[in-house]
């Protein structure tokens, strides 16, 4: 029996030995596409390609993908665990054609990979081939289902519908009909009860589709109709996990060697066996699934957060936590203790995991613990709202209440609906329902893009000349328009252009179109499937006019300071810390840079001291820029260049050096260090668990923070009579206040003991109660201790009822001896009623409550109404 790692090994020497190129996985988490997040794909590394972006290094490719899918067919995150064939994060095995091989080759080459190599019975074979689209003016595909004749009897070829049989990229764009090849894994005696082709496409756990090829051969544009691409594409996608199940004999994904060590770990940890409990089984699979994807996210630059992608991560995570929470017995982090049998299993193919480890478990055992905290306040809220429904006579809860268990505190209905019925309780899902649909239209209106098509002037590729050039004469090739939040925007593409696309954490540039008839503003530059896109608020009147791309060069000079600057800190960082720092992150702006970078515990303040000195002392030897362009990456690592985890390089890169400081980078920079001024950075703090972040400025904003610095002690200077020595005098000052403090603290006990008296003199007989009714121009949190005060000296019988206003701010106090209390006296109740005189609201306990208002005038009969409300 193959094992999973000989079965991925396989696929890719299969299509090496037809020609193709094996390349590695691109990272799971996607950093330079506006329309994605995660990989969710073989073909997102390729988009480039496909779209004409980026011409083919290679005419045929092949890898193994690891992707990540939270929603789409088949796949939503909640349904993950409960069946054995879908996942969140899953591998890929794919090859591609770009304008080389199509239909005919790509059917022979699956059908003897599958059937010759893997020796997979061909009786339990069955393929699909889309069945046409009358309204499309689209026939069956007939060139494919020919192809599938040759090996597989005509009921083994099964048309299929637009949704199953037609793939396309997005709303526009690439797109065509596809064949999927699926399996029939059911025992005989159900295969004789109903044949397999019955069951093709319709959710059977055992009758799976395992491989999908897609034939890419339109284009769809804006208005919905397709034209036919000059370069057909071939792209295939073969799940790894269901490939592995069919080879390996087994009814679940769960049950192959790629999910079994891990599931066997979790046994141990949680003291369950797999397959006795179904329950218990959901939460073993949810957490072996999740753990890969949490870690492969984290080693490729993804932290759990609460924006984006991030919030996805983070989304993953708790769900694991509360699976393993509710049903394995986990009440303390757990998950983190399953990546050392994770990176035994897919180290191997994925020797990043191993590189990251330390960090992929300090960020899990951290998040584990804060949501398990969440966890137990979302359960505590969770019994006062089932009290509050049993208080009023209700055994359902509202579903407002559920959604915002569930938005808030990470409570999947399921859970919710758990505890109800162990509390004989239910909810209203139709409101839980109603809650969840609001809050996707926000989402799809916030995001809600009308792109249109891509105008073409004039054909060519972009060529970026910004590293030597920040004004160049250009053309524009193509334009489409751009609506969002009731805005227009316009997409240009130029033939040649200085501007730097927003990548590698620096923002992109601004500046202008110049032509003799009109100058147009950037507003931005974006990268999108690797092409540089320059946004701007209108289109020039004269397109085919020539013109100057111009860009902002004070912007410019300041990102670049700041770029370098990180370049700099990262090496000081390592020298200061240890060479386990390893950046995760940037983000260089003109006004500032932000620097993260994986650290276990707080940067002192003498350390970052220290870093800013280092750095500042290379910006002073104004060490040149050495930059090397389109050097082959073997070059690069001699040199000794820093690559980031989580990004993907090609075979030729641009390694940017200032002195002993030498890393991969595509952005812009100073031409030496001199020109960045001076650094200061201005903030540490974590990011997560084993990712710190500094913050910092350079060159004119330092300036600017010491001006503004100087300007506020020169202000002190003068509020302390410009005292020559100012430390010496503020903490004179301070000395003087803490005993004029002790004094103040002082005389308002006796004050306090004084007003006791008085007010225990004054206090009235009523009903056997001792009745004391006050108004006070007092702080209200003395009017407080008086109240304690006298409660602790008249233990029985007591009702205190003081109106105090202290800067014009009116506040009711009632306090009530326990015994009255018994009695059905209620502080709170009393207060709340009384407030509405001084235009106020409060409440509090039954033996003391308070309120606070609006109109002083209002106190005295308010408190005159405490006292009638009470029956005094």
């Amino acid at each position: 029996m193959l094992t999973a790692n000989e079965i991925r090994d396989s696929f890719v020497k299969f299509f090496e030995s037809k020609g193709h190129q094996i390349v590695p996985s691109a990272p799971m988490v996607i950093k330079d596409d506006p329309t994605l997040m995660f990989t969710n794909a073989g073909m997102n590394q390729f988009k480039d390609i496909i779209l004409g972006n980026h011409p083919a290094k290679y005419k045929r490719v092949t890898d193994s993908q690891k992707c990540l899918r939270v929603s789409g067919k088949h796949n939503d995150l909640e349904e993950v665990g409960h069946d054995t064939y879908h996942h969140t994060m899953f591998e890929m095995l794919g090859n591609w054609s770009f304008g080389d091989y199509f239909k005919k080759e790509v059917i022979g080459w699956a059908w003897e990979y599958l059937v010759d190599v893997l020796k997979i019975n061909p009786e339990i074979l069955y393929a699909t081939v889309f069945e046409g689209s009358p309204e499309e003016g689209l026939e069956r595909d007939n060139e494919a289902a020919s192809y599938w004749a040759k090996y597989l009897p005509e009921d083994h070829i099964i048309n299929g519908n637009k949704h199953d049989n037609f793939w396309e990229m997005g709303e526009t764009g690439p797109c065509g009909p596809c064949s999927e090849i699926h399996i029939d894994l059911r025992p005989d005696e159900e295969k004789a009860k109903v044949p397999g082709r019955e069951l093709v496409n319709k959710d059977n756990p055992l009758v799976i589709e395992i491989w999908n090829l897609v034939f890419m051969q339109y284009n769809r544009k804006a208005d919905g109709s397709l034209e036919p691409l000059p370069a057909k594409v071939i792209d295939t996608g073969m799940g790894f996990e269901r490939l592995c199940m069919a080879l390996q004999g087994k009814k679940s994904n769960y049950d192959t060697d790629v999910f079994q060590p891990i599931i066997k770990a979790i046994g141990d940890l949680a003291g369950v066996t797999y397959g006795k409990d179904p329950k218990v089984d959901v939460a073993m699979r949810v957490v072996a699934d999740h753990i890969r994807t949490i870690a492969f996210s984290i080693t490729d630059g993804q932290l759990p957060s609460n924006a984006k992608a991030g919030y996805v991560i983070r989304r993953i995570l708790r769900r694991a936590t509360r699976y393993a929470y509710t049903f394995l017995g986990q009440k303390q982090a757990f998950m983190y203790k399953l990546v050392p049998v994770l990176i035994e299993n897919m180290g191997g193919a994925y020797p990043e995991l191993k590189a990251q480890q330390t960090l992929i478990e300090k960020v899990m055992k951290e998040e584990e613990e804060t949501f398990l905290r969440t966890l137990e306040t979302g359960i505590r809220l969770l019994d006062k709202v089932m009290n509050d429904a049993k208080a009023a006579g209700k055994k359902e809860i509202s579903g407002v209440d559920a959604f915002t268990l569930y938005d808030t505190f990470g409570f999947p209905l399921d859970l919710t609906e758990l505890i109800l019925r162990e509390n004989q309780m239910t909810v209203n899902e139709d409101e839980f329902n109603a809650e969840m649909q609001k809050q996707k239209q926000r989402a799809r209106n916030a995001a809600t893009v009308e792109t249109g098509d891509w105008v073409v002037l004039k054909e060519g590729e972009t060529k970026f000349v910004g590293y030597d050039y920040t004004e160049y004469e250009t053309s524009i090739l193509r334009f489409r328009e751009v609506k969002q939040k009731n805005q227009t925007y316009y997409q240009i593409v130029l033939s040649e252009t200085p501007f730097y696309a927003e990548s590698g954490g620096q923002v992109g540039d601004t500046g202008a179109l110049v032509s003799e008839f009109e100058t147009i503003e950037i507003i931005d530059t974006k990268k999108e499937n690797n092409l540089p896109i320059h946004i701007a608020k209108k289109l020039p009147e004269h397109l085919d006019a020539p013109m100057m791309a111009c860009v902002d060069t004070d912007r410019r000079a300041a990102c670049a300071a700041n770029h370098s600057c990180t370049h700099l800190l990262d090496e000081a960082l390592r020298q200061v810390l240890g060479t386990h720092v390893e950046q995760k992150g940037s983000l260089v702006t003109p006004d500032s840079l932000r620097f993260d970078f994986s650290h276990f515990q707080k940067v002192t303040p003498e350390q970052l001291r220290e870093v800013e000195h280092l750095v500042n002392a290379k910006i002073r030897a104004n060490i040149p820029l050495t930059e090397y362009r389109n050097l082959p990456i073997e070059k690069a690592k001699e040199l000794g260049a820093i690559a980031l985890f989580g990004e993907k390089y090609g075979d030729e890169v641009r390694v940017v050096q200032f002195g002993s400081s030498i890393e991969f980078c595509g952005g812009t920079h100073v031409s030496a260090t001199g020109k960045i001024g001076m650094v200061k950075i201005i903030s540490e703090s974590s990011v997560a668990a084993g990712v710190r972040r500094i913050e910092a400025v350079t060159g004119a904003k330092v300036e600017e923070m010491l001006d503004s610095i100087q300007d506020t002690l020169d202000d002190l200077r003068a509020l302390f009579n410009n005292a020559p020595d100012l430390k010496a005098a503020i903490r004179k000052y301070i000395d003087e206040n803490a005993g004029l403090k002790k004094q103040v603290e002082a005389f308002m006990k006796e004050k306090e003991a004084e007003i006791k008296a008085k007010l225990i003199e004054s206090a009235k007989e009523i009903h056997g109660v001792k009745v004391i009714r006050s108004v006070l121009p007092m702080p209200a949190d003395t009017v407080k201790n008086i109240a304690f005060q006298l409660k602790g000296q008249i233990p029985e019988n007591l009702f205190v009822a003081i109106g105090s206003a202290f800067e014009n701010k009116p506040m009711l106090t009632v306090m009530i001896s326990d015994d009255l209390v018994k009695n059905g006296l209620n502080a709170g109740q009393l207060v709340r009623e009384a407030a509405k005189l001084i235009q106020g609201g409060g409440g509090g306990q039954p033996h003391f409550a308070t309120a606070g208002g609006k109109n002083p005038d209002g106190l005295s009969a308010a408190v005159d109404k405490i006292i009638e409300l009470a029956g005094f």
